[in-house]
């Protein structure tokens, strides 16, 4: 069984309409129909596992004309139910897996909010569809880093440059010591920078690094397009030995992301811009649970959960939850590694480590390393500055008593020491 969670609002009675629901997304309709039969309904039916209360409203939250033309206009209940549905109404289908779980529900006269808070899948169930080819093992064998986050970076100015001029920043960052570097989510094809040609510009300069170093940061090259673009363009970067492509994937859909990730071995970076727009509201849209696992089954290797302490609206236990669900395996193998963004820096490292309780994670500061009085080389040591101070059990004001790019990082992004 495919278990799914929902928070639902409703003037009806939740019985009524977590049944209706159950029938929708599988064996039924509004009504029974001729050929439904008892066997039919047995095996393909989706069954309501439980239904709780766990508030109410006076208003309706959405809008229904069904509702409205009943006289539904008093107060409603707000409901966790739980729906399991057979996995042979599926099989190994992804977009008909999401169709399944969410589909028409959003619309249904009777609910006035709808939320995809989970979707819980079996061990056996998950291997049926595509696993990470790096996932956190192979990123951090990848970058060469052990015992600490990966500490990276995001182009900065993230539009306007030519290739020549993005390649001279990242080979900038390369020599200041970044693991990982990253196209911003608008960054694509442009006129005056087209990726095939950043591909080509950016490799050069992080190969010639690698040749004098023995490091090959990864770059997280934006690729996103439509699928056939984006396979060619994986192809490149491959053959220019690259490691890393980034996708936005609420813009190409989990049916591109999969073909994708079928078609190569370069880990999938995969960013959330634009999640904000079904994860925000609490009684519309879908969870972050939910769609973690629905991209997860795509293949992807890392994925973005924001920060905590940043700037953009999630709550520390948004990012946490977010966090802690892409570092817990569904089946063995298949963690993906989480992606920590948006006004990050020195300063926001300690709390993140102590909620998340482990340092498997990209530790992305755009300004936090690109705006450091000192350069990128002092933003970066900042980081580790700020990493070994968690480990050593010491505040970053005391520990930037002796350490002056933290302490740089402390006066310019926080508070003095």
């Amino acid at each position: 069984m495919i278990r799914a969670t929902y928070v639902v609002e409703t003037p009806c009675p939740i019985a009524e309409v977590a049944a209706m629901m159950a029938g929708e997304q599988s064996a039924g309709t509004f009504v029974r129909v001729e050929g439904e039969t008892d066997q039919l309904r047995a095996r393909f039916g989706a069954t309501v596992v439980a239904t709780e209360q766990i508030g109410h409203s006076q208003n309706p939250t959405l809008r229904s004309a069904w509702a409205e033309r009943k006289g539904l206009t008093g107060p409603r209940g707000i409901y966790r139910v739980v729906i399991d549905y057979p996995e042979d109404n599926i099989g190994t289908n992804l977009p008909t897996l999401a169709s399944v779980v969410a589909g028409n529900l959003y619309d249904l006269g009777e609910v006035t909010g709808l939320k995809l808070i989970d979707v819980e899948i079996t061990k056996a169930y998950r291997l049926r569809y595509e696993m990470p080819r790096m996932g956190i093992a192979g990123t951090r064998a990848s970058v060469g880093v052990r015992g600490r986050p990966i500490f990276g970076t995001i182009i900065k100015p993230n539009i306007g440059l030519s290739p020549e001029e993005i390649a001279a920043l990242v080979e900038r960052l390369c020599v200041a010591g970044a693991d990982f570097i990253k196209d911003d989510e608008i960054a694509g094809t442009h006129p005056h920078a087209p990726v095939d040609a950043r591909i080509r510009a950016v490799m050069d300069v992080v190969r010639r690094h690698r040749d004098r170093t023995g490091k090959l940061v990864m770059v997280a090259f934006n690729i996103t397009d439509e699928t056939d673009a984006m396979r060619r363009h994986a192809d490149l970067l491959t053959k220019q030995e690259g490691s890393c492509a980034m996708v936005s994937l609420n813009w190409v859909g989990l049916s591109a992301v999969q073909t994708l990730r079928r078609h190569t071995a370069l880990a999938i970076h995969g960013h959330r811009n634009g999640y904000g727009g079904m994860g925000r509201h609490p009684l519309l849209g879908m969870g972050v649970r939910a769609y973690q696992v629905l991209y997860r089954l795509a293949g992807i290797d890392h994925m973005h959960v924001h920060g905590m302490g940043g700037k953009f609206s999630d709550l520390d236990d948004d990012v946490t939850e977010a966090a802690r669900h892409c570092l817990t395996a569904i089946s063995p193998g298949d963690a993906v590694m989480p992606v920590f963004s948006s006004g990050q820096w020195a300063g926001t490292l300690p709390h993140t480590l102590a909620q998340i309780g482990a340092d498997d994670m990209m530790f992305l500061c755009g300004g936090g390393i690109m705006a450091h009085p000192g350069g990128p080389a002092a933003g970066l040591n900042s980081l580790r500055q700020a990493h070994t101070a968690v480990i050593e059990g010491k505040t970053l004001h005391y520990a930037a008593l002796t350490q002056p790019e933290l302490a740089a990082a402390l006066e310019t992004f926080g508070q003095k020491p």
